[in-house]
């Protein structure tokens, strides 16, 4: 009887419960409980399952550049990242309020890390995140324009709740790195939130978007009201090399 009821669960995927109805039989807990506490522990396990298998999936989907964890953040003074502005930015109340965060430092500072940090805290919280190289986005879309599913493209980062632009500013942008920029801030604004990481620091952008008129636009709907953290100091990156240089 027991064997079939646990070939049901895996047939209906109610994966979380046959692995916990599957452990109180191989303990031989079955009869300690009541009927009462064996449904809830059969449904909790289900929820819990379902949970951790959804949070993988989001942050699958938003292929992160780094597998970065908001405990391994590191708050050094000489790197002037304040510990308490981090606790605010990591309970995504920003993402619920559709605003931007603006991280600006010098290349290896640690800007992709503390991005992909959050974006998997989002994750965790249930939210959709999308992360992306800026350079490499914007080749995607001239692409896309070509094959025809620039617009399939831009809707999928439109749905999503949070959007990461990593290493923005790399590069001057061209006419239609511009429009897609345009576009996707201008459908993000107040309906979704956004990070940035730039080498450059924020009064630099305009001259990278150029074209005066749009530049203004996008800036005006990014910058006001963003969370901004501008980190400082040495390359973390170099330091980490010289480290192993130094042990080897």
């Amino acid at each position: 009887m027991n064997e079939v009821t646990l070939e049901k669960m895996k047939k209906m995927k109610l994966y979380g419960m046959h692995r916990a109805f599957k452990i109180s039989l191989e303990l031989g807990k079955e009869e300690t409980y009541t009927p009462d506490e064996i449904t809830a522990h059969l449904i909790e396990a289900e929820w819990e399952d379902r949970h951790n298998r959804s949070i993988e999936q989001k942050v699958k989907n938003a292929r992160f550049r780094y597998k970065s964890a908001i405990e391994d953040l590191h708050y050094h003074t000489e790197r002037n990242v304040d510990k308490n502005q981090m606790m605010r930015l990591i309970d995504c109340s920003f993402i619920k309020n559709n605003e931007s965060v603006l991280i600006t430092g010098s290349t290896g500072i640690g800007k992709s890390y503390i991005a992909s940090a959050i974006g998997h805290q989002a994750c965790s919280m249930g939210f959709r995140v999308a992360y992306y190289s800026t350079p490499k986005l914007f080749a995607k879309l001239k692409m896309s324009k070509a094959d025809g599913t620039y617009l399939k493209e831009i809707t999928k980062i439109e749905r999503q709740h949070l959007l990461i632009l990593d290493d923005f500013g790399i590069q001057p942008l061209d006419a239609p790195s511009r429009a897609a920029l345009m576009e996707i801030v201008e459908d993000r604004y107040a309906k979704g939130a956004l990070i940035i990481t730039s080498q450059l620091p924020v009064h630099k952008w305009h001259e990278i978007i150029g074209e005066q008129t749009i530049a203004d636009a996008i800036l005006d709907r990014i910058i006001h009201h963003a969370h901004r953290l501008d980190l400082k100091g040495e390359s973390l990156r170099k330091k980490k090399e010289e480290t192993n240089k130094t042990v080897q």
